[in-house]
């Protein structure tokens, strides 16, 4: 059941939209290509195991961690309207 002016499932519409961004931002987040055997962020070697098993992988553990962490920083799109923007 829709509230308001909202058609019928347009809540699921919108977690459907924002399951799709996260796979989609998460695809193009993974490696490709050869790897690296020098950390291209700290210049340290890349462990043997972690380029064998992550293929395309560009930096060591402690950086790959450093940059995720920035990026938890900054997640997330708000998709829900102000009751002022839906008035409007």
């Amino acid at each position: 059941m829709a509230n308001g002016w909202a058609p019928d499932g347009a809540v699921q519409d919108q977690i459907d939209d924002s399951i799709t961004d996260a796979i989609l931002e998460a695809r193009s987040r993974m490696p490709t290509g050869e790897s690296l055997e020098d950390c291209e962020m700290c210049g340290d070697e890349i462990p043997q195991r972690r380029r064998l098993v992550l293929v395309g992988v560009r930096t060591c553990v402690s950086c790959q961690g450093e940059r995720d962490a920035r990026r938890a920083a900054f997640a997330g799109i708000n998709r829900r309207g102000s009751k002022d923007s839906q008035l409007r």
